[in-house]
């Protein structure tokens, strides 16, 4: 991998955005290479948790200046299929079956909001700078709209959204796009561990189950929200996770699946 790092370790899968010197800024290159990462986590049992970070003083600045640069030669066609594949790697991280935990720091403007939006979870240093910049550059958050839709309630994004300033860490957790704020950097990873321990103490299998239901569940009739509910929980309950839990919690003993970790940033 060029652009990003991945660590792989006890459960806990790390990818972290390694362009440093560019604010982590997105190109084609790490775009397929997200995009790849995220893909090979569909089968994988094993994990608990994906960490997403970016190395270096920014979490990410959206797109790099020189892809930019090249977008303005490109065809209507090419912008086309270009945006498709940018919106397949949000999808990916989307709909990644494990949960995904953000942690960002510095600045985060354009297409990383995209990202934000697609986690589960979203920590962040107070002093974070978020954007939705496109509009200063003439062009649209467009791709990533669908996604931070699915986070942010119309009338709290769209102002940010349509003029493009600058707004805080704290007003990023009133939109619904971050759920934890630390006032340091060792605050962070505090945060970080604390989250990843709760993982720890959840049932994996649970966790998955939970997640897909929710992407499932949103706009359905109530027939059809019936019918998966009532499979799911029936699924849990005679799995052999969820008869571990509810003996374990009858019976007060620790569920095997218990975990603690100790990341560091």
């Amino acid at each position: 991998m060029d652009f990003i790092q991945v660590t792989d370790s006890d459960g806990v899968f790390e990818v972290r955005l390694n362009r440093p010197e560019l604010r982590n800024a997105f190109n084609p290159k790490m775009i397929f290479e997200i995009t790849k990462v995220f893909k090979s986590l569909v089968r994988r049992k094993d994990i608990r948790a994906v960490v997403l970070r970016g190395n270096g003083k920014s979490f990410c600045a959206g797109a790099d200046l020189n892809w930019m640069k090249e977008m303005v030669k490109y065809t209507l066609a090419k912008n086309k299929k270009d945006a498709g594949v940018l919106f397949d790697m949000f999808q990916a991280i989307a709909v990644c079956p494990h949960p995904v935990i953000s942690v960002v720091q510095g600045a985060a403007f354009g297409g990383a909001l995209g990202l934000i939006a697609c986690s589960d979870i979203v920590l962040s240093e107070k002093n974070t700078a978020f954007g939705f910049s496109e509009v200063k550059l003439g062009i649209a958050p467009a791709v990533i709209s669908h996604f931070v839709l699915k986070k942010s309630p119309l009338g709290f994004c769209s102002p940010a959204m349509i003029s493009g300033k600058t707004f805080t860490a704290g007003e990023a957790k009133a939109m619904g796009l971050v759920h934890g704020l630390a006032d340091s950097e060792s605050e962070l990873e505090s945060l970080l561990n604390q989250t990843l321990n709760q993982f720890g103490e959840a049932g994996p299998e649970a966790v998955r189950e939970t997640k897909s239901l929710l992407q499932k569940i949103q706009n359905q009739t109530t027939a059809k929200a019936k019918s998966l509910t009532t499979q799911v929980i029936a699924k849990r309950r005679v799995s052999q996770e969820g008869q571990a839990g509810l003996v374990g919690f009858l019976e007060k003993s620790t569920p095997v699946w218990k975990t603690q970790w100790k990341i560091r940033g």
